[in-house]
Order: C-alpha cells, then structure tokens, then sequence
C-alpha cells in the first residue's frame, strides 16, 4: 500500500513540474508531451500470479522523429500490480498513423522488483510492446495494447509474462 502511494506522490509531481515547465517554455496551445495512463491484467496467462495493473507512460513530442523505420520517439514509465511487483521502464517507440488509428510498436528495457508478485528470473527485464489507439479528439486517445516482459535468459530463469492493458493518451 506505501508503494502506491509514493507512486501516486510521485506521478503529481511529475505532472505538476511537467505543467509548470510547459507553461514557462511555450505560451502557445502546442502539445509537446503525451501521456499514456494505463490499466489491465498483468500476466494473464499465468493462473496463479494474475494481477492487476495500472501505470504512466510519458512521451516528449519535442524529440519524435521520422525515419525509416516510422516515426520513432523515446518513451519512459512505470507500472505497478496488485501483487506490489513494480516495472521502471525506458525506451524507443514508433508510431504509424492510418487516419484515426494509430499503430504503436515498442521496446523498453528496464528494472522489474517482484514484490509479492511473480518472480520472472532477473531485475532487467525487456518489454515488448504493440498498441493499438483512435484518436477521439484534438489531444486525446483511447487504445489497447498487449506486451511481453522477458528478460532474454540473462537469469536462471526466464518465465516471462503476457500482459493487456487499456489506455487513455492524453498530449498537454
């Protein structure tokens, strides 16, 4: 219960220093950062150690960029389950627009703490991600998205976990 609250500490602080900063680099209506508030099932594969989870993702559109592999930009977030298990993440994502839907693919290396959640072999872990998101307005989305966590056999073992979550993307 500690650990969601400091979580919960930590996002407000985040989002109020994101806003004061936002508000001191650009007085116009441009969104430069997006955020992804997420909830699903972590590892719903896995009978016994299903849990639910919820997290944030953040997103500066300031360092998005073309290239040949679609439009690529850094991610970094967090996510915790029921079970207190904890995921700190960062990475690269690319993004492929088709009118309103939005295909999102991504890796993000990070640190996994199993609290009284599964045990998945090793602190690194390797998300793999695939979301998929409609535009609803100007600067908002819905999605859903699917991820595998592994961590590539880098520990004894390797169980790995299959996760969906909802998520709701906003730009500020």
């Amino acid at each position: 219960m500690k650990l969601k609250i400091i979580f919960f500490k930590i996002c407000f602080i985040i989002i109020i220093s994101t806003q004061s900063v936002l508000s001191e680099e650009n007085d116009t209506n441009d969104s430069n950062h997006e955020w992804n508030f997420y909830t699903g099932m972590f590892d719903f594969s896995d009978d016994g150690k299903r849990a639910s989870l919820f997290g944030l993702q953040h997103q500066n559109e300031n360092l998005t960029r073309d290239s040949f592999f679609g439009t690529i930009s850094p991610v970094t977030g967090f996510m915790m389950t029921a079970d207190n298990a904890t995921y700190a993440y960062t990475g690269v994502q690319a993004q492929y627009k088709l009118g309103k839907l939005n295909i999102i693919p991504s890796f993000t290396p990070g640190l996994y703490g199993e609290g009284q959640g599964k045990d998945l072999g090793h602190i690194v872990e390797f998300k793999s991600e695939v979301q998929l998101s409609l535009d609803i307005f100007s600067n908002s989305e819905l999605g859903f998205s699917y991820n595998h966590i592994s961590n590539a056999s880098l520990g004894d073992k390797n169980p790995g976990a299959n996760s969906y979550m909802f998520n709701f993307l906003k730009r500020f």
